[in-house]
């Protein structure tokens, strides 16, 4: 695809544009860390402050799991995009990273009172699945996948 990018004037045109807009991505994920690490700290300050003092729950504890996992999935997110604009490929590895990450968010914060058994099968194949993924991606020789 380089050599096609390198001979049409166009093409090379609209992959500076793409690099332009992940640019972009970037400096609108950074924000979104911000503000997801100010939330954090808003929901940790409000569970503080609220009657009983100075004491979390253990539903004060998963929501602020949740908003602290959704931070570092924001993270992963951002070093995706790095990473692209840095080799212009796809890492299979750090999406499926990124992916497992975003799983176990959603395990740590599950409720299991609320949810259907069938959401909870599905949350469970889909994490055996990924986990199996991303355990045969690092199996594989080198030379056979990108990263």
């Amino acid at each position: 695809m380089k050599n096609l990018e390198d001979s049409d004037p166009l093409i090379s045109r609209l992959y500076q544009v793409v690099r332009i807009c992940v640019k972009g991505l970037a400096i609108l994920m950074v924000f979104v860390i911000i503000m997801g690490v100010v939330d954090v700290g808003w929901t940790l300050y409000q569970r503080l402050v609220t009657p009983p003092f100075l004491i979390l729950t253990i539903s004060d504890m998963l929501a602020t799991f949740g908003a602290f996992m959704a931070v570092l999935i924001a993270i992963e997110i951002l070093i995706n995009i790095t990473i692209y604009l840095r080799d212009d490929a796809i890492h299979v590895k750090i999406v499926l990273a990124t992916a497992l990450m975003a799983i176990a968010r959603k395990v740590i914060i599950l409720d299991i009172n609320t949810v259907e058994p069938q959401y909870i099968y599905a949350i469970a194949a889909v994490t055996l699945a990924m986990s199996i993924g991303y355990w045969l991606i690092h199996k594989l020789p080198r030379e056979n996948h990108v990263d």
